[in-house]
């Protein structure tokens, strides 16, 4: 697997020709992965997956999903004449770029996670993004691989019936489903009848099993199942053979669905499969693990509200006692507009013994707590990272940090400090 960082040779070759792309002679089969939520570890999963069953596999691991970055991909694996050479193209790809970039390139396949509402001042509201697939997804024939469970996914199926290769996936209710919302949802209502949908339940936001009482949208045929999720022993089930996983959160195990779907619509074999998800990691601020200062902890990407309240399910599900750092900016990558720190669930701390807040907007996450009824006194603000992680690690035990969008990496790194100079303070003492 290639792993391509960057978007400037993009950037300055779409300068050159904004139709560049036709120069291009690709080889090989381009999956793309889409959705709000999870496309960098569905992505890198399933290159992972093809490349160790013997694939060669090219993608862009390091999440640059506009057309600028994955043609900066393209022009790093080219020979001069064009081509580009591959058993797989997987490419994770921006919501607003699949029907801009796949009516330039051959798309074999086409990934699509859920859509939540994230970035409203660049991508606006969540219907605006699911047209824009849906009027691709009209025309388009090739292999479409969908979450069964999102209602707002599941609707891409219907929207071309001459493609004979809609493929859905779900997730059986796992333990710590709910009857009733939990956090804040965009699939209220049946986009066909308008009627109300009705849940048998929610596994988290408004990912869940749905029907619709009226025109019974929601009874799909499924292709692909995940039964007998164990958070707890990080194992689940596909067609009776248990499958290990680094994962414990039901949000990483709908990647995990999607990911081995596409596996099993391309033939990869089961035990090759099983081999690599279970040695599956993510090191790159995404539901990362690391031990610090004799502390473990485990940071994770969140840009939206579902991002922030599946976060905050790992601190609600983890019985023992623990700190928070939760970072937030408010840079033009991320969004302007930080309201939705409004939608989430900080009222589900009650085992979190401490939050230091960071980035940009510190005091705005600090209010939020504090409006939640989190106890003051045990909130810290933090102009700084250098200062909000030695904050962190005044105290010992477990600690989880939440950073956004821009503020994962540098968040990341400061870490990384922290740890390589307390490592070489205890060797010293």
């Amino acid at each position: 697997m290639v792993k391509i960082g960057g978007n400037l040779p993009g950037k300055l070759a779409m300068k050159w020709d904004s139709k560049i792309f036709r120069y291009f002679k690709l080889e090989g089969k381009i999956i793309a992965v889409t959705g709000t939520n999870g496309k960098t570890m569905t992505n890198n999963l399933i290159g992972k997956i093809l490349r160790d069953n013997g694939n060669t596999v090219i993608t862009n691991a390091e999440g640059n999903n506009m057309e600028t970055g994955i043609l900066s991909v393209l022009i790093k694996n080219c020979t001069l004449s064009g081509r580009v050479k591959a058993d797989y193209l997987v490419f994770e790809t921006d919501e607003s770029y699949v029907p801009i970039l796949y009516k330039m390139i051959p798309l074999d396949c086409l990934v699509v996670l859920n859509f939540f509402r994230d970035q409203l001042d660049r991508s606006g509201e969540v219907e605006s993004l699911i047209l824009k697939i849906q009027n691709f997804v009209e025309n388009y024939t090739g292999n479409l691989i969908l979450n069964s469970d999102d209602p707002n996914v599941s609707r891409l199926g219907k929207a071309n019936k001459r493609n004979k290769n809609i493929f859905y996936f779900k997730v059986e209710k796992y333990k710590y489903a709910t009857k009733e919302l939990k956090e804040a949802g965009e699939g209220k209502f049946c986009p066909f009848c308008n009627t109300r949908l009705i849940y048998d339940y929610y596994q988290y936001a408004h990912i869940g099993k749905f029907k619709c009482p009226k025109c019974y949208y929601g009874n799909n045929q499924l292709f692909h199942i995940l039964t007998d999720v164990d958070l707890e022993n990080k194992t689940f089930k596909i067609d009776e053979k248990e499958y290990k996983t680094q994962f414990n959160n039901i949000y990483a195990i709908y990647n995990i669905a999607a990911a081995t779907a596409v596996a099993k619509r391309y033939n990869i074999p089961t035990e090759s499969v099983m081999k690599t998800v279970a040695n599956f990691v993510l090191n790159n601020g995404r539901l990362e693990k690391m031990l610090i200062n004799n502390c473990e902890t485990t940071i994770n990407l969140a840009k939206n509200p579902t991002g922030a309240n599946v976060s905050l399910r790992l601190l609600e599900e983890d019985p023992e006692n623990k700190e928070l750092l939760f970072v937030l900016n408010d840079n033009i990558a991320d969004g302007k507009d930080v309201s939705w720190i409004w939608d989430i669930n900080f009222e589900d701390l009650e085992k979190v013994d401490r939050v230091i807040t960071a980035g940009t907007r510190p005091y705005d996450v600090a209010i939020r707590l504090k409006t939640s009824n989190y106890p003051v006194e045990r909130i810290f603000p933090c102009e700084t990272l250098e200062e909000a992680v030695e904050e962190l690690y005044k105290t010992q035990g477990k600690k989880y940090v939440i950073a956004n969008y821009t503020s994962v990496q540098p968040t990341r790194r400061e870490l990384i400090k922290y740890k390589e100079k307390s490592d070489e303070k205890n060797e010293r003492n």
